[in-house]
């Protein structure tokens, strides 16, 4: 017996704070209850803004940059990163991103490998319990890819 895939399309997929005050929004594209292993987001750093240290420990998280420019810290270690870059944290690391743009926003898309680990429903569960927010007009031409 098959399984039918699952679509969405991107205007349906919601974003969401984890913590009110946060400067990031994450939408989950797909995640465990798809019956995925991995947790793949769809996020956008507000000008200037970043994400408090975190840390996976079972989890690899990559990020794809689509647009904007950052700093990524990672324990001691800081990279810029920039459009087309693809920035890989090893399970364990303590770690940030920072958009360094005062005007505009930084995208990615986002996979965490192995997203279950020490919480229930993994990192997935967490955003979706965040506070639900909107996509706005330059969200949605990032969407889209205009």
């Amino acid at each position: 017996m098959s399984t039918a895939p699952i679509l969405r399309h991107l205007d349906q997929v919601v974003p969401h704070l984890i913590s009110p005050a946060d400067t990031v929004r994450l939408a989950l594209l797909a995640g465990p209850a798809d019956g995925s292993p991995a947790s793949v987001f769809f996020e956008a750093w507000e000008p200037g803004g970043a994400q408090p240290d975190n840390s996976h420990p079972d989890s690899t998280e990559i990020f794809v940059v689509l647009t904007g420019h950052a700093i990524a810290h990672s324990d001691e270690h800081s990279v810029p990163i920039g459009p087309g870059d693809v920035l890989v944290l090893p399970p364990g690391s303590v770690h940030r991103i920072e958009n360094t743009s005062a005007t505009e926003r930084l995208y990615t898309v986002t996979i965490m490998t192995e997203d279950g680990g020490a919480m229930p429903g993994g990192f997935a569960a967490l955003v979706s319990a965040g506070t639900p927010v909107r996509w706005d007009d330059a969200d949605r031409a990032v969407l889209r890819g205009h």
